[in-house]
């Protein structure tokens, strides 16, 4: 099922983290592990953010997704399920 994660980082967390030079490798980890279809990074409320659009073949794969966003960064995650236009399109279709 496609997924729509954000992240918002710890702003002290991720200071660290960049700091110590391993913010590069943390993001790149996360790409490798939830292998996007798009990814974007910016600021939102005040705080570094990460939005990625990735397909999720279990529910079972939440706990490896989110944890370091959890522990590493303290991030607050949210996690939805989304569709692009051609899966809402085909949605509307069975509906006749």
């Amino acid at each position: 099922m496609r997924m729509m994660l954000r992240a918002r980082l710890d702003t002290h967390t991720s200071n660290e983290v960049y700091k110590s030079g391993n913010l590069g490798k943390f993001v790149q980890d996360l790409m490798d592990r939830t292998k996007p279809e798009a990814a974007y990074f910016g600021p939102m409320d005040g705080g570094r953010t990460c939005t990625l659009v990735f397909d999720l073949e279990d529910p079972s794969q939440i706990p490896a997704t989110l944890e370091s966003l959890l522990l590493e960064m303290e991030a607050d995650v949210e996690l939805l399920p989304v569709m692009n236009y051609d899966d809402l399109k085909k949605g509307l279709a069975a509906r006749k």
